[in-house]
């Protein structure tokens, strides 16, 4: 994935394109989003749990908020330079899917991470 804006205004050396991370150097991740159904915080509690398990099993980080009753966040790889897979994204999919506190969940498609597209 690359962003059009900043690759297409003039050749640039590998070293400025691994800095702006585009080109060979785009790293994509995806986002998420859902509503709890539970009454308590202490009934969430598994749940972020696992989600920390299932995401440092596959090394990954997130970056996200929650109030009451909405969650949203964005997965990326925890390595510098690295992406998440369709895969991650599946297994991501996957275990939401199992999960009991959670309705209207919502999973985007991979995207750059550092420029949305």
């Amino acid at each position: 994935m690359t962003d059009t804006k900043v690759t297409t205004a003039k050749p640039r050396s590998k070293r400025l394109r691994k800095k702006l991370y585009v080109d060979e150097f785009a790293v994509t991740g995806f986002g998420f989003q859902g509503r709890f159904t539970a009454d308590s915080d202490e009934q969430l509690d598994p749940f972020f749990d696992g989600l920390i398990e299932l995401l440092n099993a596959r090394d990954m980080m997130i970056v996200g908020g929650t109030n009451e009753d909405f969650f949203e966040a964005y997965l990326s790889s925890n390595e510098r330079y690295s992406s998440v897979t369709e895969d991650d994204r599946k297994a991501v999919i996957e275990w939401l899917d199992g999960q009991k506190r959670i309705t209207e969940v919502t999973v985007a498609e991979l995207s750059d991470a550092y420029y949305g597209e």
